[in-house]
């Protein structure tokens, strides 16, 4: 296993590896403590003389200074990277419980002017080579330089063992996230209010999450990877950096409050904890990067119902907290065809589930359509940018919601009202969904369904041709008109090009402000 520690390599991980090897050599707290007191000297004597020897301060642009320089209350992507707090160990303004000696991490540089790149390994020089017993690679150090010795990997299925066992102990990954769940909502009720899905859902996701740091405690580079990639869906959702100082503690205490009196040991709190100030680093060093590279998530498909021929409904699951509005869309990618990215509306419940929706008709076999619809199956996974569009509920509360949709753009009006639903909202809500004949009628079960748990909502399908069955016949337009009167209404359109602008010119004809016409932009 590579651990890429020659030059130009991920400081974080380099942080990692001289962490583990220190973990040998202060096995007891003893050496432990005296290793923390001989490093806080050290730090204290270059500050001391810092303060006698400043740098001249650099002058640097106005603009470049998005991260690592805000407020305790900036959001991730443009927060400061500071020291986290440890997990039940030292406490700066009291007594302190030796812990193992950790490296300091030089300070994170701003991104922005000249100068302020990502430090590379040989920007470390704080960071000493030699430790008791050990000389850490540096660069030029040899052919040996790059990948793990035997020692690290060691002491890394080592730590697994103890975390993967504290676990056991304290009753499964299941238990555990539910006691954080209850610890961080107790504390820190933002935090979740922050993330999508409800209860049951952000605890299944603590659940895989907690499961999946023990089980890619060996693998260095991935961890470093998912933790990063957490750190950037956290700051998608708007998660204060700050807010995930508490985490490691809730952690450390849904895992002691679970086992048998006496069963926490010194170990564990040491494991935990040192696993802890590394993934809080990697998560917001990923964060910031937000600012700067778009963020993708990784889904897997959870279900696929070809509902006729040409189009199928696929239901999705993304691997991390994936923040987005009702009535939003997104751009996709299948592996079958790379680079190819492709919007699709959202018809999922941010407030039920971490499930997302998606219709899809396709012409051909081909294509991200084609793929998704006749090469689409339960595992297969995805990619997905942020979600885009303006199309969302109004925020006055009283004010009603006109919906009118063709073929498969009832996707965003689904979400919309699963949004009425899962809310209990009691404005007034009608869907018209304008179909050819009534085999396109493909979710009407779904969306009454809905619209039954909303407390003041309609569907009116409208068939153009054939039989229309129970349902009104004709021009949705003319349906819509015959309804009843609209220029007070939130009016949101979705489908066809040529349908979105022949029903927008209908409405204005009605009486209805363009400024209450919304759709996204026609691709």
């Amino acid at each position: 296993m590579s651990s890429g520690s020659g030059p130009g390599s991920d400081p974080h991980l380099l942080s990692l590896l001289r962490a583990i090897r220190l973990r040998q050599n202060a096995p007891d707290a003893a050496a432990a403590g005296q290793a923390d007191a001989a490093a806080a000297l050290s730090e204290i004597a270059a500050k001391k003389k810092e303060k006698q020897d400043p740098e001249p301060e650099k002058p640097r642009p106005a603009d470049a200074g998005l991260l690592w320089r805000g407020d305790p209350g900036a959001t991730l992507g443009r927060a400061s990277m500071k020291a986290v707090p440890p997990v039940g160990g030292v406490n700066p303004s009291g007594p302190a419980t030796p812990v193992p000696y950790i490296p300091p991490i030089a300070g994170v540089r701003p991104i922005g002017a000249p100068g302020t790149e990502f430090p590379t390994a040989q920007d470390y020089p704080s960071i000493p080579r030699r430790f008791p017993g050990r000389t850490l690679p540096g660069p030029g150090s040899g052919p040996g330089r790059d990948g793990m010795d035997p020692a690290d990997d060691a002491a890394l299925r080592d730590t697994q063992r103890l975390l993967s066992t504290s676990l056991t102990f304290a009753g499964g990954p299941g238990e555990v996230a539910g006691r954080l769940w209850d610890a961080l909502h107790q504390a820190q009720p933002g935090l979740l209010d922050s993330l999508p899905g409800a209860p049951g859902a952000q605890r299944s996701q603590l659940a895989r999450a907690i499961t999946w740091l023990i089980h890619t405690m060996d693998d260095p580079p991935a961890l470093v990877t998912g933790c990063s990639a957490l750190g950037a869906a956290l700051a998608e959702c708007g998660i204060q950096w700050n807010q995930l100082h508490l985490v490691g503690a809730a952690l450390a205490e849904a895992m002691r409050t679970g086992m048998a009196p006496g069963a926490w040991r010194q170990d564990f709190d040491q494991a935990w904890r040192w696993t802890w100030q590394h993934t809080y680093d990697w998560i917001v060093h990923g964060g910031t990067l937000t600012a700067y590279q778009p963020t993708v998530w990784d889904a897997e498909v959870v279900e696929h119902d070809l509902r006729r021929d040409d189009l199928a409904v696929v239901r999705l699951r993304p691997f991390l907290p994936m923040p987005y509005q009702p009535g939003q869309y997104a751009r996709f990618e299948v592996p079958g065809v790379p680079g190819i990215w492709r919007p699709y509306s959202l018809a999922g419940a941010p407030h039920r589930d971490d499930v997302i929706e998606l219709h899809v008709r396709a012409k051909t076999e081909t294509g991200v359509s084609g793929t998704l619809v006749h090469h689409t199956g339960p595992g297969d996974r995805l990619r997905v940018t942020r979600a885009e569009g303006d199309m969302a509920l109004p925020a006055e509360p009283g004010r009603g919601v006109l919906m009118i949709a063709g073929d498969t753009g009832v996707a965003p009006m689904k979400a919309m009202l699963a949004e009425l639903a899962a809310t209990a909202d009691t404005r007034q809500a009608v869907l018209f969904w304008g179909v050819r004949d009534l085999t396109e009628l493909y979710d009407i079960e779904a969306l009454t369904a809905l619209a039954a748990e909303c407390p003041r909502a309609t569907v009116v399908p409208v068939v153009a041709e054939g039989d229309p069955g129970p349902y009104p016949s004709g021009l949705v337009t003319d349906a819509v008109a015959a309804y009843g009167e609209w220029t007070r209404h939130e009016v949101y359109l979705a489908g066809p090009p040529l349908m979105i602008a022949s029903t927008s010119a209908a409405l204005q004809q009605l009486g209805v402000p363009p400024g209450r016409i919304h759709h996204d932009p026609p691709e």
